[in-house]
């Protein structure tokens, strides 16, 4: 991603040392905010879209640590403790915590995803103050009792019930462990009933003071905000916690490597008594830093990302085979996924597979036309522009962009890199892409000889 830097101040104590960096990113355009970044001392650093327009803020701190990050044994504790800071600091309860946004009307919440995590709550603006002081306590002065880590045992433990009890949900973490294996990747998010069983107060206090260190975190906010204002609040929040005493760290470099999957016709079936099968057919895809990551969106966007998309059309609309059916892209630092997802009756899967695989062999071989691209760019900018009209979607913007990528890019020259892309560059994607062998995820109550053509199918 790229950024554009109109202007860096560095603030000086009295003996003359810097104590602060502060950068414009992106400049204010019409129907989008200012950007600005500090980096404080102690490396945390702190993002702000200013959008004077509006009357609502969302205050969000990211964590650069999630279920990748985890052991086999401490598979779930990422998840686990993202919980446990909800539960009481020094300065609050559980209850005050909650009681606090929720008297002025506020949201809070957070997640937990495979590289990430996120704390986050949207106020009015008049009310930020307030919610930079709950969510900074949060983050900085969790007590993790042992009575609460027990208390919240249980709620995780019915959250991944709730998983299991939704297949539709439960195949996206099996098409992981398909592609990925029994790698932290391929592990699910939640941890399994074994592993958050086995998680002790004291492992997870170990894990919050590694993970949770200022050169580790990105505080974003977004709506009507003075970055000046947020920045020293947040600064206040962090030294009255002693969480900036580190005055010679740099701010953690965003994830790289060169992990490759190397799966080709792997078969995961889980038989379980449900109404529908849910079925995953999927190769390796994109890194989220691969610059072929625009023409990746077109070519998923054409393929299975709308009404008028190939899938949609051939699975649903033709043939009635399926209600929901779609394919996605996941992009980790150094590895990808690409899926094709379809829920339909048991008797009819290997109709829905057959479709399936197909369509991605046809656009493999033979490529999209140029309506088919043409209409994917101008569904993929839109839906680019209309999934940021709320501060809560510009904090995950900003924050992800500064955790992930160490950048920030605006929607102007994000409009202007999904029109750029080419029908040809779109055509060799698919090719190196779709022409892979797929993997194979299923969950459903299938028959012996069903699953046997199942695993044929990818042969």
């Amino acid at each position: 991603m790229t950024s554009r830097s109109s202007r860096t101040t560095a603030r000086t104590s009295s003996e003359g040392r810097a104590v602060a960096r502060t950068q414009t990113l992106l400049k204010g355009t019409a129907g989008a905010g200012t950007v600005r970044k500090t980096v404080l001392p102690g490396g945390l650093r702190v993002v702000t879209e200013t959008l004077p327009s509006v009357r609502s803020v969302t205050f969000g701190i990211w964590a650069h640590v999630g279920s990748r990050d985890e052991t086999p044994s401490l598979n779930g504790a990422t998840h686990y403790l993202e919980h446990l800071l909800f539960k009481g600091t020094r300065k609050r309860s559980a209850l005050d915590i909650s009681a606090a946004i929720d008297e002025v009307g506020g949201e809070m919440n957070a997640f937990t995803a495979k590289e990430y995590t996120c704390y986050y709550a949207r106020v009015l603006d008049t009310d930020l103050p307030l919610a930079i002081d709950v969510v900074c306590d949060m983050l900085t002065g969790s007590l993790i009792e042992p009575e609460d880590v027990e208390a919240e045992r249980g709620v995780i433990l019915e959250e991944i019930a709730m998983t299991e009890d939704d297949p539709g949900d439960c195949v996206h973490d099996l098409f992981a462990h398909t592609m990925l294996g029994d790698t932290p990747l391929g592990r699910p998010v939640l941890g399994s009933v074994d592993t958050v069983n086995a998680l002790t107060p004291e492992r997870i206090r170990r894990f919050y003071k590694k993970h949770y260190d200022p050169t580790r975190l990105v505080v974003a906010a977004a709506g009507n905000v003075d970055h000046a204002k947020v920045v020293r609040m947040v600064r206040a929040a962090f030294e009255k916690a002693g969480a900036l005493d580190r005055t010679d760290a740099t701010p953690t470099a965003p994830r790289d490597g060169s992990r490759r999957i190397r799966t080709a016709g792997r078969v995961e079936l889980l038989n379980r008594k449900s109404e529908q099968a849910h079925v995953i057919l999927g190769v390796p895809g994109l890194a989220r830093t691969d610059e072929r990551r625009w023409a990746m969106g077109v070519l998923n966007t054409a393929l299975g990302g709308g009404m008028s998309s190939r899938l949609f059309q051939e699975v649903r609309e033709k043939r009635g085979l399926a209600y929901s059916v779609y394919s996605y892209t996941s992009g980790y630092a150094d590895c990808g996924l690409f899926g094709v997802y379809a829920g339909c009756r048991p008797s009819q899967v290997d109709d829905v597979l057959k479709i399936c695989r197909d369509q991605l062999d046809q656009v493999a071989s033979e490529g999209l036309t140029d309506d088919e691209i043409r209409r994917a760019i101008g569904q993929l900018r839109g839906s680019t522009v209309l999934g940021l009209e709320d501060t809560g979607a510009l904090m995950n913007r900003i924050g992800k962009s500064e955790l992930c990528w160490g950048a920030q890019m605006s929607v102007d020259d994000m409009l202007a890199r999904i029109a750029a892309v080419t029908p040809d560059e779109v055509r060799e994607l698919a090719r190196d892409v779709l022409g892979q062998r797929p993997s194979l995820s299923v969950i459903g109550p299938l028959k012996d000889r069903q699953a046997q053509r199942l695993q044929d199918a990818v042969a």
